[in-house]
């Protein structure tokens, strides 16, 4: 039996509050919740756990997310646990995000990570549409298999793709018989996890920001284990892009974690309100 899954998360000002306050409107349909709204740093500030009581993605599955963000509203969106694509037997598991930012407005995609099952043969797409004056950090994190619980990645594929219109597109094949993607000094090297953090605008971020946010990001890399597999960057028109294999998960999660504390606190003279659910 398939689940076919979507949730839709409406974020707005609240106009009858005295203080600027984000609150949401969510619908959903299948096994896919969204649990109550958190304010642990200030009511401007919307934090969201998603939850996916089934605890897990198969053949046949489709999920989808529909996150729209309307002006002055702030959200953080994660997750409760992992995302866990599981084997399929020849159907793809498919989930897809797709997240409007109007003016004004600020949104933190920051999931816990993937796992790839060996065997499974999965699909996730993420799209961002920005408007003018709109903010957003995100990430992504991508386990294949469970390595040290000896569960590689031995069969299988793994596709994704991350989009801002018109200005960043991405799009990944990892098939588990790729040894050249996979273990090539110019792919994967060996490492089974991946993480991408990236920070971008509805506008052109001006020099002097875009290399107030390079740096501290590269500070971090410099004085962090995985330096090694690490480096930042910018795109043209907005965006900055920060890439990191490593052989686990909690380092590379405290990695892209430092960064997005610095990135928040320059960019928009916030401190790391770390979610409680990262904790547990």
């Amino acid at each position: 039996m398939s689940w076919k899954g979507s949730l839709s998360l409406n974020y707005r000002r609240d106009p009858h509050s005295e203080v600027p306050r984000t609150v949401v409107h969510d619908r959903h349909d299948g096994p896919l919740r969204v649990l109550a709204s958190l304010y642990p740093e200030a009511p401007a500030v919307c934090h969201n756990v998603l939850v996916h009581p089934p605890g897990g993605i198969v053949g046949g599955d489709e999920l989808a997310v529909d996150v729209s963000v309307a002006e002055g509203a702030h959200a953080l969106v994660t997750t409760a646990g992992a995302t866990r694509f599981y084997r399929s037997t020849g159907a793809p598991a498919v989930q897809t995000l797709h997240a409007t930012l109007g003016a004004g407005t600020r949104l933190e995609w920051l999931p816990l990570e993937t796992i790839a099952y060996s065997g499974c043969i999965a699909e996730n797409r993420m799209r961002f549409t920005l408007a003018p004056g709109a903010e957003m950090i995100g990430w992504d994190v991508l386990a294949l298999g469970l390595p040290t619980s000896n569960q590689p990645f031995e069969r299988g594929s793994f596709t994704q793709s991350i989009e801002l219109p018109g200005r960043w597109l991405e799009r990944d094949v990892v098939d588990a018989g790729d040894t050249r993607l996979l273990d090539s000094p110019l792919g994967w090297a060996g490492h089974r996890v991946m993480g991408t953090l990236w920070f971008a605008t509805g506008s052109a971020l001006p020099d002097l920001r875009r290399d107030t946010l390079l740096d501290a990001a590269r500070a971090v890399i410099d004085g962090h284990a995985l330096r090694p597999t690490a480096g930042a960057s910018a795109l043209p028109d907005g965006a900055i892009v920060l890439r990191v294999l490593a052989p686990r998960v909690e380092p590379l999660m405290n990695l892209l974690s430092a960064v997005w504390a610095e990135w928040r606190r320059r960019a928009w003279q916030l401190a790391g309100c770390t979610p409680r659910v990262w904790r547990t």
